[in-house]
């Protein structure tokens, strides 16, 4: 029977959770929390379907297995949950609780542009906790004075190519939001992005503006895979005006993409 501090299985889990982070991809640790038995036992679904580590009996790891399937499609970052709300009868493991956890890259939104949208979705992003990435050519717009919080990191942008695909890397579990002040500018930043693989690229401005953009694009010869990742005009439809509330709308579409929210309202009515 496994053991709750048995070290081969806890070194497994370690390395496989290294590999997933490595990947950038994601998976499911679950920990016994309470149980007759093995409490602190982890098991860890990884994105290809398989677990890694093992507890008898089998068809309490089987619901746990298939739990944990669900977990990671639902978006959530962790939550606890009793046996009983998802595994089989189980006799003395029915009171058992499982904490299951999201194991994945720490969010990370790269902003192009620090005028006043810019600045405040870089804050209202670093309050939810996301990594920011502030880029601007102008160095009066991203003093360190102006941004103190130690979540948003800024590069002044000698040129918006090789600071945007510096900032952005492997694209894994980045946001990508070209708020910047130009169609120069924002075609700049879309053409460094059509090789990337982020996991959102939104660009603002009016359907008009931002259809030239992408039509400009396509005649460049960028094909429609490419350009179709591309959320234009950015964030939701909540009727903002404000920097703030635009700021906000445009945040509300990433946690949206990133949670697989469809952004409806939550209230149904007749």
């Amino acid at each position: 029977m496994s053991s709750a501090s048995d070290p081969s299985q806890t070194k497994a889990i370690t390395e496989a959770i290294g590999r997933i982070l490595d990947a950038g991809s994601a998976g499911v640790l679950a920990t016994i929390v309470a149980a007759p038995q093995n409490v602190g036992l982890k098991l860890l679904l990884t994105s290809d379907g398989s677990l890694v580590g093992k507890l008898e009996p089998n068809n309490v790891q089987d619901a746990i297995h298939l739990q944990a399937a669900v977990f990671l499609s639902s978006g959530k970052d962790a939550t606890t949950l009793s046996l009983a709300e998802f595994g089989p009868e189980v006799g003395r493991w029915a009171g058992a609780r499982v904490l299951f956890e999201r194991i994945e890259l720490e969010p990370r939104l790269v902003i192009c542009g620090a005028g006043h949208v810019g600045a405040s979705l870089a804050r209202l992003a670093a309050l939810l906790q996301y990594r920011v990435t502030l880029i601007d050519d102008r160095a009066e717009f991203i003093s360190r004075e102006a941004f103190p919080d130690e979540r948003i990191d800024l590069i002044l942008a000698g040129g918006w190519k090789e600071s945007l695909r510096a900032a952005v890397g492997t694209g894994r579990s980045v946001s990508i939001a070209i708020v910047t002040r130009g169609h120069k500018e924002d075609e700049e930043c879309l053409r460094a992005l059509m090789s990337s693989a982020p996991d959102y690229v939104g660009l603002i401005g009016s359907k008009r503006r931002t259809r030239f953009v992408l039509e400009k694009l396509r005649a460049e010869g960028f094909g429609a895979e490419e350009l179709d990742k591309v959320r234009a005009p950015i964030g939701l439809d909540i009727g903002a005006v404000s920097p703030e509330e635009v700021a906000l709308a445009i945040l509300a579409e990433i946690v949206a993409n990133r949670r697989g929210g469809t952004g409806a309202p939550l209230c149904q009515t007749s």
